[in-house]
């Protein structure tokens, strides 16, 4: 299911309707099929459990945000024990990506397929080459880890890092705190590693835009002569804040999703159907006719993710994320359901 290379080319007209995940309406307009009232969309990965806040949201649009993000960055020095001067909050990991694409551009680079179509469409825009023939050249190498869309975690990242010193490693870590178990191998002391965060996926900050790089501080000031000033808005800065001081919200998402994804991935493989061995809260289902497949979900308003733009997975799979235990029960009975009526499906 994994390789290295970086072509993400074969996507066709419907696929870019469906290029990511979440805003399951733009699905149902691609498919023409009518919209329900209610849909359960399982092709987003992030925290499904509900969350509250109380900001003062005038206050914080009417004035300029801290452009260093200076209270995030002594949270996340004290709890991962690095200094403050490694660690650069961004509009989102998308924004991340881009720093780096721009600072390191020309480089030979291998990204490990499948994953996130972003980095490709950066580094390639950056014009860096994507040499498969000399993959032990690599200067720039690109993961994700836990890896998105399978929901695998590799947990000898670090050996390979040590056996490759000159090439630098950029790690996205943006699924990391959905681990449903203790394995988490810290990589926080290697100068050829750069560690991407998110804080939207599991802290309900999608539409907020925030996360942050930890790396050697060489390369953090690279990236800030390239960010735009006041990147990271007041708003996302306040909740990022709210969120990461919330032990309990985070010690109770933590505690449904090492029940309740095993439980949900269990029930499937139970029941028959062929997923990917992940370690977080969303994973791969493997499907002949993906397209045919979505379009049954939908009408019984489920959304999931197709993986059509994905090398190496071709669309021979469709991804899906933990919800609710009464709503994954749902989708594991309605998927049946469609293998029962349609065995050309699987």
């Amino acid at each position: 299911m994994r390789r290295i290379c970086a072509a993400d080319d074969n996507i066709g007209f419907m696929e870019n309707f469906l290029i990511h995940g979440a805003n399951p309406e733009n699905l149902y307009r691609a498919f023409n099929i009518e919209i329900p009232e209610k849909i359960l969309d399982f092709s987003t990965n992030t925290n499904v459990l509900d969350f509250d806040f109380d900001l003062n949201v005038k206050e914080l649009i009417s004035k300029y945000p801290d452009p260093d993000c200076s209270k995030l960055k002594k949270i996340i020095s004290v709890r991962e024990n690095v200094s403050a001067e490694k660690i650069l909050f961004t509009n989102g990991i998308n924004e991340a990506i881009f720093l780096l694409a721009a600072m390191f551009r020309n480089k030979r680079t291998g990204i490990l397929q499948p994953c996130y179509t972003e980095y490709s469409r950066a580094f390639r825009n950056a014009g860096n080459v994507f040499d498969i023939e000399n993959a032990g050249n690599f200067e720039i190498f690109i993961t994700a880890n836990p890896n998105s869309p399978t929901g695998i975690y590799d947990k000898n990242l670090a050996e390979t890092i040590k056996k490759f010193p000159r090439t630098l490693f950029m790690i996205d870590e943006a699924y990391m705190d959905f681990l449903v178990h203790d394995d988490y191998e810290r990589l926080l002391n290697f100068e050829n590693a750069v560690l991407l965060r998110s804080l939207t996926k599991f802290f309900h900050l999608s539409g907020a835009r925030i996360g942050y790089v930890i790396a050697e501080e060489k390369i953090i000031d690279g990236l800030k002569s390239f960010q735009p000033s006041w990147s990271v808005n007041a708003v996302a800065q306040a909740l990022a804040e709210k969120f990461l001081n919330d032990r309990e919200f985070y010690e109770k998402s933590k505690k449904f999703y090492k029940i309740n994804a095993p439980k949900f991935m269990d029930a499937l493989r139970n029941s028959g159907f062929e997923i990917s061995d992940s370690s977080v809260n969303f994973f791969l289902v493997k499907i002949k006719n993906d397209f045919e497949t979505m379009k049954f979900l939908l009408k019984h308003g489920i959304a999931v993710r197709h993986t059509r733009n994905f090398p190496s997975l071709d669309g021979d799979y469709i991804r899906v994320a933990t919800r609710l235990p009464e709503e994954n029960d749902f989708f594991v009975r309605t998927l049946i359901q469609a293998r029962n009526l349609h065995q050309d499906y699987f």
